[in-house]
């Protein structure tokens, strides 16, 4: 087994989660961005979580007018949630929802058009990439987007806490959308070739195995912040180095370490 060599601290206070050093051969400046990231889909995945709860809770009428489309966006600090059905290539909004503060509450508040259009749209583009996929495994996956400073979207599609309490990993598909929701810019997807989990129900420390990636993957770093709580500890098990997220006085830490190269066994 490899050796660790060298570990290096980051602390999690703000929003730089390091500095490059010059002892360790970690990229963390692409680590920081994966966090940010990940951060932003972690608190989506809470705001989707708060208002899914809140839509149980409508008229029977209304929610006879559903469909499987809903997204969420940030607006002035503010989340808001958005449900309803998208056909004939426009959304149909039923229920829209803020949170503030933590606090739920139904809103009639008027939401542009153009932008539930182009954000369904995109979610369709990207959710069809991975249709044949879909179709040959029992899994639930999540959704997140966002628009971007240029008005493309960035789509993320990752495995979901699955409804027998396992947490899945192995596959993460992220997609660049073109400002009309219908075109594929960029495709930065990783797919190990099968999904992998484990059941949640008996804390203990696990190793996700991404030893095929020099560094963290997103989907291994969003992986391990979202179940942070639900292990004793989790591993990223990458080629070169291990990183895991630490809980110590109360707030989070990411411990990264280095793996020692192994020696080549001299022929006999």
């Amino acid at each position: 087994m490899n050796k660790i060599l060298t570990l290096l601290f980051i602390g999690l206070t703000t929003l730089t989660y390091g500095q490059k050093s010059k002892g360790p051969n970690f990229d963390i400046k692409d680590f920081n961005k994966k966090m940010e990231v990940a951060e932003w889909l972690y608190e989506y995945d809470m705001i989707a979580w708060k208002t899914s709860d809140s839509v149980m809770t409508q008229d029977k009428k209304d929610l006879a007018r559903l469909g499987s489309d809903w997204f969420c966006f940030k607006k002035n600090d503010i989340w808001h949630a958005v449900y309803g059905k998208y056909e004939n290539n426009q959304f149909d909004l039923v229920f829209h929802f803020k949170v503030d503060n933590g606090q739920v509450s139904r809103t009639n508040e008027t939401v542009d058009t153009t932008l539930l259009h182009r954000y369904s749209r995109a979610l369709k583009t990207a959710s069809g990439q991975i249709k044949t996929l879909k179709d040959t495994v029992n899994l639930r996956f999540n959704q997140y987007i966002k628009e971007n400073d240029d008005q493309t979207l960035s789509v993320w599609i990752l495995p979901a806490f699955q409804p027998n309490s396992v947490a899945v990993y192995g596959g993460e598909f992220i997609y660049t959308i073109d400002p009309t929701g219908t075109k594929v810019l960029k495709d930065e997807s990783y797919f190990q070739g099968q999904f992998l989990g484990f059941k949640v129900d008996n804390p203990r420390e696990i190793w996700i195995n991404y030893r095929d990636t020099e560094e963290p993957t997103l989907g291994a770093v969003f992986f391990a912040w979202y179940y942070k709580s639900y292990f004793t500890k989790i591993v990223i098990d990458n080629s070169k180095s291990i990183s895991t997220p630490f809980k110590a006085d109360n707030s989070w830490t990411w411990i990264h370490a280095e793996k020692e190269p192994e020696k080549k066994k001299k022929k006999k």
